[in-house]
Parts: C-alpha cells; structure tokens; sequence
C-alpha cells in the first residue's frame, strides 16, 4: 500500500534561511512555492534525490505557526508514496473520518488513527530522476511511548506487512524499536522506537516534547563530500568513521544536527550501509 518515503515537510520560521542551507550542504533544486490551505502556510517545495523536502512557513494563525510556538522549527510530516490513493483513502476510513485532502495529497493526523506524534502526507507515487548529493530518503523516525505498540498500529492501520518488519535496538543511543520496511527487500520505512536509557539525549528530548516525529535518514554515494563540506561551513554534524579507517575514505553514516540544516535532523548513510541494521547485513559492500 504504501510504496515509499518521499518527502519531509519542516515548519520554519525562516523560509529563505533553511532552503540555503539544503541547496548548499545538499544540492536541493527549487521545484515551487505554492501554498496548502488547511496550514495556513506557504511551502517551498525542493526537489532532492527521487523526492522532496518541503518547508513550511506559517501565513498567519494556524497549525504550522501553533507546531512553531510549541516546538521551534522542526520536522513536521513525513511523506509516503502509493499507487492506490483511493485505496488508501479507503483503509484510512476504518480508522477515522478526518483525513484532509487537498492538491491530491492525504494528510494524516496520527492522534486520529491512534499513533500519536505523527504527521504524514500521503501522494501519488512518482518516478523522478535524482537531484542533487542525496540517491534517495528512505527513513521517518518516530519516537514512542511503546514502540511494540505502535509498531502493531502502523502494520494495522497502512496494511504493512509485519513480515518483512526488523527489530532495532541501539545500546549507543539507547532505543530500541522496529523499522517497518515497506518491502523486505527494500529500505523505505517508518522507524517506531522508544528511548530506554534517561541519560540519553534522545530521552531527555523525548521527556521535554513526547510522541513526535525526530529524524529522518537517506542513502548517498556523496557522503565523503558532504561531510566536508558541512566541516568547511562550520556547522554541527556528528560523524561515525571506523577508528582503523582514514579521514581521506567515506564515513559509514553522519548526523546533520537540526540547527545545521534549519530544524531537522537528518542522517545520512552510505550506499548499502543502512543494510547492517536493517536486517540483511550481507548486502553491507566494504570501504577501500
């Protein structure tokens, strides 16, 4: 039902800084600036990998500029592609009668189909050519009261496959969860985990805001030249390089802090990386 991770929206206070800062750091192209009624809020639409990045701009009241007093800038919504926009309309009806449509987009309010912290923007799978240094997004992060729980309600509610669902668990950034991949054999998912160490960031941050949509993560072949070019402009990335392998060879994956790249948080892997936690750890290619 639900083909892939197509886009991110950010709400932003400050539209012309945050599309710099991703057609700087990341190559995003302009697509268009329109408006989306139900927000109140002008969207500057980037094209990026297959996909897009949308930023938000609140016009005046409503629920981009109400997300903004509460949070700051931020990632708002997650995008998924499908095939079926009727039949997804269809399934969403067994589950509540509020899903708005405008432009040919669903939007979904989590808190109506029992998933608190979501936001998603359903459209109209694509094929698209690749734009600038990203191949493709392919990751939505939601962090979680109970992760199983929630897990249950995405397979329930989008009509997942639990088959082809990975269990996650990060001693480092203490989390555990599930990636709820879409196709066994490809990358695109919701990540549903919850924090279980309080010393964390990740908890401390998930104590202050609750249920919410946190990062979101891509696959790139430009990675090494990223990473440079994020040092060269002085902004906040966190990099994670074996210790026996040399600066002048790619990272396995970076954080782009959210400040770096105008309120989201965004990792970034490189090709065939993200497969060493996604359940099919042979298909990880070696650096050389």
């Amino acid at each position: 039902m639900l083909v892939n991770i197509d886009r991110y929206q950010i709400a932003v206070t400050n539209s012309h800084a945050c599309v710099k800062a991703w057609q700087h750091l990341l190559g995003a192209e302009l697509a268009g600036i329109d408006e989306v009624i139900h927000l109140n809020a002008t969207r500057t639409r980037l094209r990026l990998g297959i996909g897009f990045i949308e930023i938000l701009e609140p016009k005046g009241p409503g629920i981009v500029a109400d997300a903004l007093d509460a949070r700051g800038p931020h990632f708002f919504a997650a995008g998924a592609a499908t095939y079926d926009m009727a039949g997804v309309a269809e399934r969403l009806a067994k589950f509540t009668d509020n899903v708005l449509t405008e432009s040919g987009q669903m939007y979904v309010l989590g808190a109506d189909v029992g998933i608190p912290g979501l936001r998603l923007v359903i459209s109209q799978h694509e094929e698209r050519p690749s734009v600038g240094a990203i191949d493709y997004i392919y990751e939505a992060t939601l962090l979680a009261a109970d992760a199983q729980q929630q897990t249950e309600r995405f397979a329930e509610v989008f009509n997942l496959d639990a088959q082809s669902f990975v269990n996650i668990d990060s001693p480092r950034f203490g989390y555990n969860g599930t990636l709820t991949l879409f196709k066994e054999s490809e990358l695109h998912r919701f990540e549903v985990i919850s924090p279980i160490n309080p010393e964390t960031t990740m908890a401390r941050f998930f104590q202050k805001i609750g249920p919410c949509l946190y990062m979101g993560f891509a696959e790139t072949n430009e990675l090494w030249n990223i990473e440079q070019k994020t040092q060269a402009s002085n902004l906040g990335m966190t990099i994670d390089r074996p210790e026996d392998r040399s600066d002048a060879l790619v990272a396995d994956q970076i954080w782009m802090h959210p400040a770096t790249l105008g309120g989201m948080m965004l990792g970034l892997s490189r090709p065939s990386m993200a497969w060493s936690w996604s359940g099919s750890p042979e298909r990880v290619t070696t650096v050389s």
